[in-house]
């Protein structure tokens, strides 16, 4: 994507006027990349394919679920999609595609020439590739790919086939990639700000990383755990999670959502920095408490420690822990409303436009919310205890992981794409592809609230006729979205990568602030080899 252009001496910024002399070109460049840019855009593309992996196997699960009785799959490889479908599009698809956008715009933001540890970065980017293979190579294994759900309970876990071998071991290699991106994030960030960048006059997006990589860094390990018992437990004779030796199911419950819950953070904070960004550029204000802000992520993070068995209510837990955990979780609501609040406050009496990126990332915060308010209603133990494992919960975590993070992403992509590309997308496809996809996506999960309060439980390839419609419309829609991204990455991404449309300005939004728009459009392959000189604001490169 980062093609090169002669450097007009923006910032002490003195790119090469034509990189293809001094690096590798044609497969080496991206294969040996070790340039922040290069890097990014392969973990977006890598994150678009998986998304597209995943999207086709949560169509296969809604086709099957179009009407009632067995239409296309049995059971057991129902269960093994709705398995693989999670995996793919936590591990695959949202979690790539934000340390894509890391990679690209945090040296950028921050003034930094690239990123610190540029081989272990590549590294940590190709270790996906064999890791995503064995994830959905499981497919073709003997007994079919893993069936235990993604979150991976014992005691299924201990009776699958050799496939749940090879998703344990795709989960620990990505696991380490992500360690390694996080390291090289948090190290960048504190050790690379140009001069006279304080912490506190960091963009938000470089500050929802900071904080998402010490989540990152704390909680991966966990999850190796919990899936490194799984595997002695099913090899080596243990008894972790197995009754039958004195072991505890819900030990592993724990463990996992000790990992889980932050994992949530993990995936929506860098969604909050990339709406940070784009609310103010179009209300053409100062992002409204930018302080309280910072806080707010802190308290976030630092909370989502304290609440992870709200995912258990329904295991026996005491009505003290019930109670801990219900009045943990309400609170953790608090910050997130804080940034809600700023979002709106930002917006109020600015002079908006509603270009595509805004677009989706107003979309974000009204979608979004949403979700935090079927969150909430999930909080309460008692009510919960008759919600859990119902479509109620599967509407809710697609409301806060499709509207949330994958809107953001979107919002970000078509903010950043005039940088990446050098070229303006076409404005009527970037509407077309919002309004289609935000009302594809309410027709898909919003009649599955309706389906959980009614008692439709989750994960099952079958159903009784009185959730025939609201299913049939569900599946409607599942198919109108997945239709949708197909579209935006034909109508929108690939004639921008290939250099069609208008050519970029350094600086396509007027009201963008940032040091990634003083660099001409698209970003030459080297940026700020020299530190440059910022104003009082650090938000503007001086001479």
């Amino acid at each position: 994507m980062s093609a090169v252009l002669d450097n007009h001496g923006h910032g002490g910024d003195h790119a090469h006027d034509d990189h293809g002399h001094h690096g590798p070109t044609g497969w080496r460049r991206w294969v040996y990349a070790t340039n922040h840019k290069d890097i990014g855009t392969l973990y977006l593309l890598f994150a678009f394919t998986m998304l597209m992996v995943g999207g086709v196997l949560a169509l296969l699960i809604r086709a099957e679920l179009f009407q009632p009785g067995l239409q296309l799959v049995n059971p057991e490889l129902f269960n093994q999609l709705t398995t693989m479908h999670g995996l793919i599009m936590v591990f695959g698809a949202i979690m790539p595609a934000f340390v894509g956008f890391a990679n690209w715009m945090i040296p950028l933001q921050i003034g930094a020439s690239d990123m610190a540890f540029a081989r272990m970065n590549n590294f940590s980017f190709w270790l996906m590739i064999p890791a995503a293979a064995m994830l959905v190579g499981s497919f073709f294994m003997p007994g079919g790919a893993p069936a235990a759900g993604w979150t991976l309970y014992a005691p299924l876990t201990l009776q699958m086939g050799p496939s749940m071998d090879a998703g344990i071991f795709a989960m620990h290699i990505l696991g380490a990639s992500s360690i390694m991106g996080s390291i090289n994030i948090i190290v960048t960030i504190l050790n690379m700000r140009a001069p006279g960048m304080t912490l506190m006059k960091m963009p938000m997006f470089a500050w929802t990383w900071l904080i998402t990589a010490y989540l990152l860094i704390a909680v991966m390990p966990v999850l190796a755990g919990a899936i490194t018992m799984t595997l002695t437990d099913r090899h080596f004779g243990t008894s972790f999670f197995n009754p039958a030796g004195g072991g505890d199911p819900v030990m592993y419950q724990h463990i996992f959502w000790f990992f889980g819950h932050p994992e949530v953070y993990i995936m929506i904070l860098p969604a909050f920095g990339i709406v940070s960004q784009i609310v103010p550029a179009f209300a053409r204000k100062k992002l409204f408490g930018y302080a309280s802000m910072v806080y707010a992520t802190s308290s976030i993070a630092i909370l989502s420690f304290i609440v992870w068995a709200h995912h258990m209510f329904t295991t026996g837990m005491p009505v003290t822990g019930q109670l801990f955990f219900m009045y943990a979780t309400m609170l953790i609501s608090v910050p997130t409303a804080v940034k809600i609040f700023n979002w709106i406050a930002t917006m109020w009496r600015g002079s908006m436009t509603f270009e595509t990126p805004m677009l989706f990332a107003v979309g974000f915060i009204f979608v979004f919310t949403m979700g935090g308010f079927t969150g909430l209603i999930l909080a309460m133990a008692p009510i919960d205890i008759q919600l859990q494992d119902t479509y109620y919960v599967v509407a809710h975590f697609h409301y806060v992981l499709v509207a949330g993070s994958l809107f953001s992403m979107f919002a970000g992509v078509y903010y950043w794409l005039p940088k990446w590309t050098g070229h303006m997308y076409s404005e009527t496809r970037g509407q077309i592809h919002f309004w289609g996809s935000l009302i594809t996506f309410n027709i898909t999960f919003f009649p599955m609230h309706f389906l959980g309060l009614a008692g439709m439980p989750r994960r099952y390839a079958d159903y009784p006729m009185q959730f025939a419609d609201f299913n049939a419309i569900a599946s409607v829609g599942a198919f109108g979205f997945g239709l949708m991204q197909v579209y935006f990455f034909l109508a929108v991404v690939l004639p921008a990568m290939m250099g069609k449309g208008a050519a970029a300005p350094a600086k396509p939004w007027d009201g963008a602030e940032g040091l990634e728009w003083e660099v001409p459009s698209p970003a030459p392959f080297h940026t700020f080899e020299t530190p440059p000189k910022l104003d009082a604001t650090a938000t503007r490169v001086i001479g």
